[in-house]
């Protein structure tokens, strides 16, 4: 965590843009880490209930839902954070939704929303969401930490099933420093919205940019259908031959079936 930065990150600043909706919160930047969701799961596990953000300029075991790896690439080339806070919602069903819906609405219009927790454009991956929760020994308090994978500059396919989209081909010249000062207040206003609200008035909204939406799916159980988005729960809308399904994000994932466009 001491080695040298290689980009310039405004931590003050984006310190004083949390103040007030996450008093006590802290700032961390460092050059490189295994991966910053499983240290603030750490520290969360150990009894810290501090708000606490914490960046990475590279990840060396960076990882998405399901355990899959998440590479960050060489500095600057990925904007890879993760967010810590309290969290007492009345239904947690939904949240990396709303997650990945504040992230999207933040950058681009043109962002679209792959169910459960991925950013597309142009049916490329941009961005990935991984939320995990902890309560430490003798606390009450449940720990969320949220963490966002987010491509910045474009990089080689090699090695992906799809090749990755960056947000510099949708923003030319943003820089991760600026894409994070860009979507962190929005992103902490949705959590804290999701907190008293729940996802269900959030639904139309991640309809609009839902990339799946009428398209055939295949679920990880090999069964086939028509998606049809996500219910006021976030549980993706499923036809399939035996009557529709709803799907929650503990029970499969979800792929566009071949053919689909």
């Amino acid at each position: 965590m001491n080695e040298p930065l290689a980009l310039i990150w405004p931590a003050a600043d984006l310190r004083a843009s949390l103040a007030a909706v996450l008093p006590g919160v802290t700032v961390e930047v460092c050059a490189r880490i295994d991966s910053t969701n499983t240290e603030l799961m750490r520290r969360a596990r150990a009894g810290a209930t501090t708000p606490a953000l914490l960046v990475a300029e590279q990840q060396s075991a960076g990882r998405g839902r399901l355990g899959r790896p998440w590479q960050s690439g060489a500095p600057g080339a990925a904007l890879s954070f993760s967010l810590a806070l309290p969290l007492a919602p009345r239904d947690w069903s939904g949240l990396s939704l709303a997650v990945g819906l504040a992230v999207a609405e933040s950058l681009h219009p043109a962002i679209g929303l792959k169910w459960p927790n991925d950013l597309w454009w142009q049916d490329r991956k941009l961005a990935g969401i991984l939320v995990e929760t902890a309560v430490a020994p003798a606390q009450a308090t449940r720990q969320v930490v949220i963490g966002v994978g987010l491509n910045i500059a474009p990089r080689p396919g090699e090695g992906f099933s799809t090749p990755p989209a960056a947000l510099q081909e949708l923003l030319p010249g943003v820089d991760a420093p600026a894409a994070l000062a860009r979507l962190l207040a929005p992103l902490v206003q949705a959590v804290r919205c999701f907190e008293q609200d729940g996802f269900a008035p959030l639904a139309a909204r991640f309809n609009a940019r839902d990339v799946l939406a009428r398209r055939p799916v295949r679920l990880s159980d090999g069964t086939e259908g028509l998606a049809l988005g996500v219910g006021p729960s976030g549980a993706l809308q499923v036809d399939t031959a035996a009557g529709r399904r709803e799907i929650s994000s503990a029970e499969v994932s979800v792929r566009p079936a071949e053919g689909g466009r």
